[in-house]
């Protein structure tokens, strides 16, 4: 195979992987703000602790979103065309969600709260379970055709493993999100992160374990193998340090857990971007799905510049950021005042 092209798939899956770690526990506090928060404060509390963080997170999408199209553009047209449906589902949840972030604390009364809660909600779980199901397709395939179409209806993408890998990104983004609550805040979220992810870890985890072993076994070598094996160690490494209240340590475990495991899904699919499950015959690779090797120099020569920036700007964010949030540092609501005030408007009005 080409430098090149392979060093492009390696960092196509480093950044989709940066996303999901860095993102995952953005839509998990999403989630857990709709379906396992019990009150307003601990609400707040959620949002807060992501608040610094979360927009410049989803940088990673846009950027894994646009290496695929630069560095292997067959690839990308196949996938987002396949998956045109539900890729545009994960756009609405990504909108909602943004957009409930922003305006949620506009209003005061209940009915205006609860219903961008409900948008934030259901906008991270949409998002999460889409991500998920189409990370879980470019490795195990779609019906595409010599050409990369797809061939079939709007759903034929629709199978046991796109259902596999959305349970995957769902229930690891709340075990994240919940790890990473212990760690960022005090109080009774953090209590609630500690407890929830030594509850649910065990059960929300096994469809990411499950999508590790299935692609070992189909295309698995013995490295791939042992870098799975790393993946379940540092899920039990995790789940333990959780129990003893080590938060620092289950975070990392649990970042360990994604990093091993989408290297040993990535590395078993090498050199296929994506499989045709029509006939292997129609697959798409590195070599043959890639740009020039013009195109790819002149990526690598600003990804060398780019990369180093986006990294190092996150990390001054996340360390300008690091300390603990409670309900006590959060002030009270209040309503949002008017631009224009309605003392002034009257006169101008009475003018006229």
């Amino acid at each position: 195979m080409e430098f090149l092209p392979t060093v492009w798939f390696v960092v196509i899956a480093v950044l989709w992987t940066g996303y999901l770690f860095l993102e995952g526990f953005d839509l998990g506090v999403g989630m857990h703000l709709l379906f396992s928060a019990r009150t307003e404060e601990q609400r707040r509390v959620m949002l807060n602790a992501i608040g610094p963080v979360w927009d410049g997170n989803e940088v990673w999408l846009i950027t894994a979103v646009g290496a695929m199209f630069a560095a292997f553009p067959f690839w990308y047209a196949s996938l987002f065309s396949a998956l045109y449906l539900p890729m545009l589902f994960v756009l609405f949840g990504l909108i909602f969600r943004a957009v409930g972030i922003e305006f949620r604390g506009k209003g005061k009364s209940a009915r205006w709260i609860r219903g961008w809660d409900v948008a934030i909600g259901l906008g991270s779980l949409v998002a999460a379970f889409g991500v998920g199901a189409a990370l879980a397709l470019t490795t195990t395939g779609l019906p595409l055709d010599a050409n990369g179409d797809r061939v079939g209806g709007a759903f034929a993408w629709f199978d046991g493993y796109a259902v596999i890998g959305g349970l995957a990104a769902v229930g690891f983004s709340l075990v994240h999100a919940a790890s990473f609550l212990a760690l960022k805040t005090d109080g009774d979220t953090r209590h609630f992160g500690s407890t929830f992810a030594r509850r649910a870890a065990p059960i929300a985890l096994v469809p990411f374990l499950v999508w590790i072993v299935a692609l070992q076994v189909e295309k698995g070598t013995a490295l791939t193998w042992l870098i799975g094996v790393v993946a379940l160690i540092a899920a039990i490494a995790a789940m333990l340090a959780n129990a003893r209240h080590r938060e620092g340590w289950a975070f990392i475990g649990f970042g360990a857990l994604l990093v091993a495991g989408m290297g040993s899904i990535f590395m078993a699919s090498y050199p296929v971007v994506l499989p045709s499950t029509i006939n292997h015959a129609f697959d798409l690779t590195v070599a043959n799905a890639s740009s020039s090797p013009y195109t790819l120099g002149v990526m690598s020569i600003v990804a060398c510049f780019g990369i180093p920036l986006v990294l190092a700007y996150q990390a001054w964010t996340y360390w300008v950021f690091r300390k603990r949030v409670s309900g006590d540092l959060i002030p009270a609501a209040h309503p949002v005042e008017p631009a224009v005030r309605q003392q002034a408007v009257q006169p101008a009005l009475r003018q006229q």
